[in-house]
């Protein structure tokens, strides 16, 4: 067995932990008792979780996870003189977690509890479980912080609606995203001031409409994707609004954090996303950084939303120009070196249609053994080399014609103009 299969099965102290402390929180939010109530509901809305933390566990696995812990517990309960359970290493470290699940207990309405040997028997359940209601009020929502566990879990609560104002492809794509997820339809909506990009958004089942102020009203989380330029506009219209309990996407190029705090009322949550053109395929490229009054949580929650859309990744702001210089407008720049190579085979008397199709392959098969080998681009281009064969001599063409250094310079001019578009908005920003 590869050392990355032993990995996978085996779960560490940390991932334990994370594991109990979300369960924890979840019996919080839905006052649950730990040793009544495990529906798939709430394993589902754990995995979200732990794939959020970076950590991918199949449902059934976290569920193994829970029956060999309670399993632990009881035994536990049963021989209190007996040493921690052989079956799970550093049973102390979940010890306390696991007694604050299984013993906050309420009296269940129309059931009364006999035995631990009753609950052990009683407690999972693998399908929808309705939920069992208690005859007294959660605990107090500011102790247990349940508006954040809300932003965190958009399944907990059916409820949490998603818009959109603008309908480009930088929007489109990332709703396809969200919708390959577990988002419905129903729970996003899409703005723009005309109807020309509207359709497609309809015939993914999605609400469209031609009011900002009504959208966000209706939002929790909203993703501004409109052109740089005209986010003081946008924000200037929403901002009366715009209230805590919404979080704030910037999709902009150049627009700071600073900018959209200034434009946007005091403390609201704010987070700035560079995504680029293949989002549209689920295959794209996203860097995003948190504002002053975005938690991890709400990082987190951008992250479930959107891992669909592709690689998702979280960084500090002074990244996202360089990002959009590298990833941004690195796509055209990779569009125009696909457009070179398809000539050159034309010049060299291929037909055309297969030339820009077999150089199209050769990119997405390139770009796949990049990503999957996790091999340094220079080692993968000497494995294609030979000695005195035909790709030296291509290369040693493409270094006299400066390939190398013109393609640094093209994303340096592309960062320094997201930059320049960020010091225009702040100026526009302070105009208003």
């Amino acid at each position: 067995m590869d050392e990355t299969s032993i990995k996978k099965q085996n779960w560490d102290v940390r991932e334990t932990e994370l594991f109990l402390e979300i369960l924890k929180e979840l019996d919080m939010k839905k006052c649950l008792d730990g040793r009544k109530v495990r529906n798939n509901k709430l394993f589902k809305v754990a995995h979200r979780r732990m794939t959020a933390a970076g950590y991918h566990r199949s449902v059934d696995q976290l569920k193994i996870r829970w029956k060999v812990l309670k399993s632990a517990y009881y035994k536990c309960k049963r021989q209190p003189q007996s040493n921690a359970p052989s079956k799970i290493q550093g049973w102390w470290r979940y010890e306390k977690t696991m007694i604050a699940i299984m013993e906050s207990r309420r009296p269940l309405v129309g059931a009364v509890v006999h035995s631990d040997r009753n609950d052990e028997v009683t407690e999972d359940s693998d399908g929808e479980a309705s939920i069992l209601h208690w005859p007294q009020p959660c605990p107090d929502s500011s102790s247990l912080n349940l508006d954040l566990i809300i932003k965190t879990d958009p399944e907990m609560d059916s409820q949490l609606k998603i818009g959109f104002i603008g309908a480009g492809n930088m929007a489109y794509g990332i709703a396809k995203g969200i919708l390959s997820g577990d988002v419905l339809p129903i729970n996003v909506k899409v703005s723009a001031p005309s109807s020309r990009n509207l359709g497609r958004f309809q015939e993914l089942g999605i609400a469209v409409t031609h009011s900002n102020s009504e959208l966000v009203c209706g939002s929790d989380l909203v993703f501004v994707a409109v052109k740089p330029h005209l986010v003081p506009l946008v924000l200037s219209e929403i901002s009366q609004y715009v209230t805590q309990k919404h979080i704030i996407v910037s999709v902009a190029a150049g627009v700071t954090l600073a900018t959209l705090e200034q434009l946007l009322p005091a403390n609201s949550v704010v987070l700035r996303l560079m995504p680029n053109l293949p989002c549209l395929l689920q295959e794209g490229a996203l860097l995003f950084s948190r504002g002053s009054q975005a938690k991890p949580e709400d990082g987190a929650l951008l992250l479930s939303l959107l891992h669909h859309c592709g690689l998702v990744e979280e960084g500090p702001e002074s990244w996202i120009d360089v990002h959009t210089g590298l990833s941004g407008s690195g796509v055209a720049f990779v569009y125009l070196f696909a457009e070179a190579l398809a000539e050159g085979a034309v010049k060299m008397g291929m037909p055309s249609a297969l030339a820009h199709s077999i150089a199209s392959q050769t990119i997405l098969g390139a770009g796949r053994l990049l990503r999957d080998s996790g091999k340094h681009p220079a080692q993968l281009r000497s494995e294609v080399c030979t000695p005195g064969g035909t790709t030296i001599y291509g290369l040693h063409t493409l270094e006299q014609g400066g390939v190398r250094a013109a393609t640094m310079s093209a994303v340096e001019s592309a960062t320094e103009r997201a930059r320049e578009l960020g010091r225009k908005s702040a100026a526009a920003g302070c105009r208003k």
